[in-house]
Protein backbone atom coordinates (compact mmCIF):
# COMPACT_ATOMS: atom_id res chain seq x y z
CA UNK A 1 0.00 0.00 0.00
CA UNK A 2 1.14 3.34 -0.65
CA UNK A 3 2.06 6.02 1.73
CA UNK A 4 -1.60 8.04 1.84
CA UNK A 5 -0.44 10.60 4.12
CA UNK A 6 -0.35 13.63 1.18
CA UNK A 7 -1.08 17.49 2.47
CA UNK A 8 -4.25 18.16 0.36
CA UNK A 9 -2.55 21.53 -0.11
CA UNK A 10 0.60 20.24 -1.00
CA UNK A 11 2.40 21.58 -4.13
CA UNK A 12 4.39 18.46 -6.46
CA UNK A 13 7.92 19.15 -6.15
CA UNK A 14 10.97 17.28 -6.81
CA UNK A 15 10.92 14.74 -4.35
CA UNK A 16 7.35 13.92 -4.85
CA UNK A 17 5.66 11.60 -7.46
CA UNK A 18 3.72 13.73 -9.94
CA UNK A 19 0.68 11.14 -9.19
CA UNK A 20 -0.06 9.42 -5.82
CA UNK A 21 -3.33 6.74 -5.51
CA UNK A 22 -3.86 4.94 -2.37
CA UNK A 23 -7.00 2.36 -2.52
CA UNK A 24 -9.08 4.85 -4.97
CA UNK A 25 -12.57 3.38 -5.94
CA UNK A 26 -14.88 4.43 -8.43
CA UNK A 27 -18.26 3.04 -8.64
CA UNK A 28 -21.14 3.14 -10.96
CA UNK A 29 -23.97 2.17 -8.84
CA UNK A 30 -23.41 -1.47 -7.61
CA UNK A 31 -20.53 -1.42 -10.11
CA UNK A 32 -17.10 -1.09 -9.06
CA UNK A 33 -14.94 0.65 -12.13
CA UNK A 34 -12.05 1.35 -9.94
CA UNK A 35 -11.87 -1.25 -6.93
CA UNK A 36 -9.17 0.11 -4.44
CA UNK A 37 -6.05 0.99 -6.94
CA UNK A 38 -2.96 2.21 -5.53
CA UNK A 39 0.20 3.39 -7.67
CA UNK A 40 2.60 5.98 -8.11
CA UNK A 41 4.04 7.57 -11.18
CA UNK A 42 7.38 9.85 -10.91
CA UNK A 43 8.64 12.12 -12.99
CA UNK A 44 10.35 11.85 -16.25
CA UNK A 45 8.34 8.44 -16.72
CA UNK A 46 6.32 7.55 -19.76
CA UNK A 47 3.32 5.01 -18.50
CA UNK A 48 1.26 2.62 -20.35
CA UNK A 49 -1.91 2.11 -19.17
CA UNK A 50 -3.00 -1.34 -20.49
CA UNK A 51 -6.38 -3.61 -19.75
CA UNK A 52 -9.54 -4.88 -22.27
CA UNK A 53 -12.47 -2.63 -22.53
CA UNK A 54 -14.03 -2.11 -19.69
CA UNK A 55 -11.08 -2.47 -17.45
CA UNK A 56 -11.37 0.58 -16.26
CA UNK A 57 -8.73 2.88 -18.09
CA UNK A 58 -10.75 5.94 -19.11
CA UNK A 59 -12.50 5.74 -15.19
CA UNK A 60 -8.69 6.44 -13.86
CA UNK A 61 -7.97 9.03 -16.48
CA UNK A 62 -11.04 10.64 -15.37
CA UNK A 63 -10.51 10.73 -11.87
CA UNK A 64 -7.26 11.96 -12.21
CA UNK A 65 -8.25 15.05 -14.32
CA UNK A 66 -11.18 15.64 -11.53
CA UNK A 67 -13.60 14.55 -14.08
CA UNK A 68 -14.92 11.66 -11.74
CA UNK A 69 -14.81 11.52 -8.01
CA UNK A 70 -12.97 8.98 -6.60
CA UNK A 71 -12.72 7.28 -2.45
CA UNK A 72 -9.31 6.61 -1.10
CA UNK A 73 -6.33 9.39 -1.78
CA UNK A 74 -5.72 10.46 -5.12
CA UNK A 75 -3.35 13.39 -5.92
CA UNK A 76 -1.84 14.42 -8.66
CA UNK A 77 0.65 17.03 -9.00
CA UNK A 78 -0.12 17.42 -5.37
CA UNK A 79 -3.58 18.58 -5.98
CA UNK A 80 -7.04 17.28 -5.50
CA UNK A 81 -8.23 16.54 -8.89
CA UNK A 82 -11.44 17.24 -7.93
CA UNK A 83 -11.31 20.14 -5.58
CA UNK A 84 -8.57 21.91 -7.60
CA UNK A 85 -9.09 20.78 -11.03
CA UNK A 86 -9.23 24.53 -12.45
CA UNK A 87 -5.61 25.07 -10.91
CA UNK A 88 -4.50 21.28 -11.93
CA UNK A 89 -5.91 21.57 -15.49
CA UNK A 90 -2.59 24.45 -15.78
CA UNK A 91 -0.30 21.60 -15.43
CA UNK A 92 -2.17 18.82 -17.02
CA UNK A 93 -2.62 17.83 -20.68
CA UNK A 94 -5.58 15.51 -21.21
CA UNK A 95 -6.66 14.16 -24.75
CA UNK A 96 -9.69 11.83 -24.53
CA UNK A 97 -9.85 9.32 -26.80
CA UNK A 98 -11.41 11.16 -29.37
CA UNK A 99 -9.54 14.54 -30.92
CA UNK A 100 -12.45 16.89 -31.15
CA UNK A 101 -11.32 20.34 -32.83
CA UNK A 102 -13.80 23.19 -34.28
CA UNK A 103 -14.57 22.50 -37.81
CA UNK A 104 -15.56 25.95 -38.78
CA UNK A 105 -12.04 26.92 -37.41
CA UNK A 106 -8.34 27.38 -39.18
CA UNK A 107 -5.73 25.66 -37.52
CA UNK A 108 -3.79 29.05 -37.26
CA UNK A 109 -6.88 30.56 -35.51
CA UNK A 110 -6.98 27.75 -32.95
CA UNK A 111 -3.50 28.49 -32.07
CA UNK A 112 -4.75 32.33 -31.40
CA UNK A 113 -7.63 30.97 -29.42
CA UNK A 114 -5.38 28.75 -27.29
CA UNK A 115 -3.38 32.09 -26.52
CA UNK A 116 -6.10 33.07 -25.09
CA UNK A 117 -7.54 30.63 -23.10
CA UNK A 118 -4.57 29.07 -21.63
CA UNK A 119 -2.02 30.80 -19.29
CA UNK A 120 0.85 28.50 -20.26
CA UNK A 121 -0.01 27.47 -23.89
CA UNK A 122 2.87 28.97 -26.33
CA UNK A 123 1.65 30.10 -29.81
CA UNK A 124 5.28 29.89 -31.08
CA UNK A 125 5.97 26.42 -29.73
CA UNK A 126 2.60 25.37 -31.03
CA UNK A 127 3.61 27.08 -34.63
CA UNK A 128 6.82 25.61 -34.19
CA UNK A 129 4.97 21.68 -33.13
CA UNK A 130 2.83 21.72 -36.45
CA UNK A 131 6.04 22.55 -38.73
CA UNK A 132 6.80 18.66 -37.72
CA UNK A 133 3.42 17.78 -39.05
CA UNK A 134 1.66 17.99 -42.91
CA UNK A 135 -0.67 20.65 -41.20
CA UNK A 136 -0.65 24.03 -42.41
CA UNK A 137 -1.89 27.44 -40.04
CA UNK A 138 -4.22 27.91 -43.21
CA UNK A 139 -6.05 24.50 -43.02
CA UNK A 140 -9.90 24.24 -42.01
CA UNK A 141 -10.31 21.85 -39.52
CA UNK A 142 -12.56 20.29 -41.62
CA UNK A 143 -10.33 19.73 -44.31
CA UNK A 144 -8.08 17.65 -42.33
CA UNK A 145 -7.65 13.91 -42.22
CA UNK A 146 -8.07 12.52 -39.00
CA UNK A 147 -4.59 11.56 -38.62
CA UNK A 148 -3.72 15.11 -39.38
CA UNK A 149 -6.40 16.24 -36.80
CA UNK A 150 -4.96 14.16 -34.36
CA UNK A 151 -1.49 15.62 -34.58
CA UNK A 152 -2.61 18.99 -34.87
CA UNK A 153 -4.24 18.30 -31.36
CA UNK A 154 -1.02 16.74 -30.10
CA UNK A 155 0.71 19.78 -31.57
CA UNK A 156 -1.73 22.38 -29.32
CA UNK A 157 -1.78 20.14 -26.41
CA UNK A 158 2.14 19.93 -26.35
CA UNK A 159 2.76 23.61 -26.36
CA UNK A 160 1.10 24.04 -22.61
CA UNK A 161 4.25 24.02 -20.52
CA UNK A 162 2.74 21.17 -18.57
CA UNK A 163 3.85 18.37 -16.45
CA UNK A 164 2.01 15.70 -17.38
CA UNK A 165 0.60 14.60 -20.14
CA UNK A 166 -2.72 12.00 -20.23
CA UNK A 167 -3.89 10.24 -23.27
CA UNK A 168 -6.41 8.03 -23.62
CA UNK A 169 -6.36 5.70 -26.64
CA UNK A 170 -5.16 9.16 -28.99
CA UNK A 171 -4.02 6.90 -31.75
CA UNK A 172 -7.38 5.41 -32.41
CA UNK A 173 -8.70 4.73 -35.93
CA UNK A 174 -4.90 6.07 -37.95
CA UNK A 175 -3.01 4.08 -39.95
CA UNK A 176 0.85 2.75 -39.19
CA UNK A 177 1.96 5.58 -40.58
CA UNK A 178 -0.01 8.41 -38.11
CA UNK A 179 0.71 6.34 -35.41
CA UNK A 180 4.39 6.45 -35.99
CA UNK A 181 4.91 10.27 -36.80
CA UNK A 182 2.33 10.81 -33.40
CA UNK A 183 4.89 8.50 -30.94
CA UNK A 184 7.61 10.42 -32.49
CA UNK A 185 6.66 13.93 -31.83
CA UNK A 186 5.30 13.06 -28.44
CA UNK A 187 8.34 11.45 -27.49
CA UNK A 188 10.67 14.24 -29.50
CA UNK A 189 8.96 17.11 -28.39
CA UNK A 190 7.25 16.56 -25.12
CA UNK A 191 9.27 13.88 -23.11
CA UNK A 192 12.44 15.94 -21.27
CA UNK A 193 12.94 14.23 -18.26
CA UNK A 194 11.12 16.02 -16.05
CA UNK A 195 7.40 15.56 -17.65
CA UNK A 196 5.85 12.24 -17.59
CA UNK A 197 2.96 10.78 -19.83
CA UNK A 198 -0.03 8.42 -18.78
CA UNK A 199 -0.65 6.50 -22.33
CA UNK A 200 -3.90 4.07 -22.63
CA UNK A 201 -3.93 2.39 -25.58
CA UNK A 202 -4.43 -1.51 -27.82
CA UNK A 203 -1.32 -1.07 -29.48
CA UNK A 204 0.75 -2.31 -26.72
CA UNK A 205 3.39 -3.92 -29.53
CA UNK A 206 4.02 -0.44 -30.67
CA UNK A 207 4.99 1.37 -27.70
CA UNK A 208 5.96 -1.22 -25.54
CA UNK A 209 9.84 0.41 -26.78
CA UNK A 210 8.79 3.76 -25.49
CA UNK A 211 7.85 2.81 -22.13
CA UNK A 212 9.34 3.05 -18.93
CA UNK A 213 6.33 1.55 -16.99
CA UNK A 214 3.23 -0.29 -17.19
CA UNK A 215 -0.24 0.06 -15.18
CA UNK A 216 -2.33 -3.22 -15.94
CA UNK A 217 -6.03 -3.23 -15.25
CA UNK A 218 -8.13 -5.78 -15.21
CA UNK A 219 -11.94 -5.61 -13.88
CA UNK A 220 -10.98 -2.79 -11.97
CA UNK A 221 -8.28 -3.98 -10.05
CA UNK A 222 -4.64 -3.22 -10.76
CA UNK A 223 -2.71 -6.34 -11.65
CA UNK A 224 0.97 -4.91 -12.56
CA UNK A 225 2.57 -1.73 -11.89
CA UNK A 226 6.11 -1.52 -12.33
CA UNK A 227 8.65 -0.85 -14.48
CA UNK A 228 9.92 -2.99 -17.39
CA UNK A 229 13.42 -2.98 -16.16
CA UNK A 230 11.78 -5.00 -13.72
CA UNK A 231 9.52 -7.32 -15.88
CA UNK A 232 12.47 -8.51 -17.09
CA UNK A 233 13.62 -9.51 -13.22
CA UNK A 234 10.56 -10.69 -12.01
CA UNK A 235 8.92 -12.82 -15.07
CA UNK A 236 10.62 -15.78 -17.18
CA UNK A 237 9.45 -16.93 -20.26
CA UNK A 238 11.08 -20.11 -21.26
CA UNK A 239 10.64 -21.60 -24.99
CA UNK A 240 10.69 -25.23 -25.12
CA UNK A 241 10.28 -28.19 -27.17
CA UNK A 242 6.42 -29.96 -27.82
CA UNK A 243 7.55 -33.23 -26.33
CA UNK A 244 8.58 -31.79 -22.66
CA UNK A 245 5.45 -29.77 -22.74
CA UNK A 246 3.85 -31.76 -20.06
CA UNK A 247 6.65 -31.34 -17.76
CA UNK A 248 6.66 -27.93 -17.75
CA UNK A 249 2.80 -27.46 -17.16
CA UNK A 250 3.64 -29.25 -14.54
CA UNK A 251 5.12 -26.22 -12.93
CA UNK A 252 2.20 -24.35 -13.44
CA UNK A 253 3.13 -20.92 -15.49
CA UNK A 254 1.05 -17.96 -15.70
CA UNK A 255 0.20 -18.64 -19.40
CA UNK A 256 1.51 -21.66 -22.49
CA UNK A 257 1.26 -19.75 -25.65
CA UNK A 258 3.44 -20.52 -28.80
CA UNK A 259 6.60 -18.28 -29.37
CA UNK A 260 5.92 -17.43 -33.25
CA UNK A 261 7.68 -19.78 -35.33
CA UNK A 262 10.19 -21.21 -32.35
CA UNK A 263 7.30 -23.41 -31.06
CA UNK A 264 5.48 -23.36 -27.50
CA UNK A 265 6.48 -21.28 -24.54
CA UNK A 266 5.79 -20.64 -20.58
CA UNK A 267 5.48 -17.43 -19.44
CA UNK A 268 6.40 -17.63 -15.32
CA UNK A 269 6.28 -15.36 -12.19
CA UNK A 270 9.68 -15.70 -11.23
CA UNK A 271 12.20 -18.59 -12.22
CA UNK A 272 10.53 -21.94 -12.45
CA UNK A 273 12.34 -24.81 -10.65
CA UNK A 274 15.84 -25.57 -12.26
CA UNK A 275 14.44 -28.80 -13.28
CA UNK A 276 11.60 -27.00 -15.47
CA UNK A 277 14.22 -24.56 -16.68
CA UNK A 278 16.92 -27.24 -17.93
CA UNK A 279 13.92 -27.95 -20.08
CA UNK A 280 14.37 -25.03 -22.22
CA UNK A 281 15.55 -21.83 -23.14
CA UNK A 282 14.88 -18.46 -21.03
CA UNK A 283 13.76 -15.65 -23.50
CA UNK A 284 12.37 -12.09 -23.37
CA UNK A 285 8.46 -11.90 -22.10
CA UNK A 286 6.89 -9.63 -24.00
CA UNK A 287 4.39 -7.17 -23.00
CA UNK A 288 1.67 -8.82 -24.98
CA UNK A 289 2.05 -11.97 -23.38
CA UNK A 290 2.26 -10.64 -19.85
CA UNK A 291 -1.16 -8.48 -20.91
CA UNK A 292 -2.85 -12.07 -21.78
CA UNK A 293 -1.41 -14.16 -18.80
CA UNK A 294 -2.53 -11.46 -16.37
CA UNK A 295 -6.01 -10.43 -17.83
CA UNK A 296 -7.23 -13.62 -19.82
CA UNK A 297 -10.16 -15.20 -19.78
CA UNK A 298 -10.52 -18.84 -19.15
CA UNK A 299 -12.48 -19.18 -22.33
CA UNK A 300 -9.33 -17.34 -24.24
CA UNK A 301 -6.45 -19.25 -22.62
CA UNK A 302 -4.18 -20.12 -25.14
CA UNK A 303 -2.76 -23.56 -24.19
CA UNK A 304 -3.61 -25.92 -27.23
CA UNK A 305 -0.19 -26.09 -29.00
Amino acid sequence: MNDTSVNPTMKANDSEPLVRASSITVSYGAKRALDDVSFTIPKGRVVGLLGHNGAGKTTLMKAMVGLLPATGELTVLGRRPVRERVELLEQVCYIPDVAILPRWARVGELVTLMSGLHPRFSAERARALLKRTSVGLDDKVKSLSKGMVVQAHLALTAAIDARLMILDEPTLGLDVLSRKAFYEMLIDEWCDGERSVLVSTHQVEEIETLLSDVLMLNEGKLVLSTSLADIEERFVALAHAPAVAEQVAAAHPLLRYRLGPGGPAALFDGAPPPAVMSLGQRVRPSLVDLFVALTRRPELDRTQF
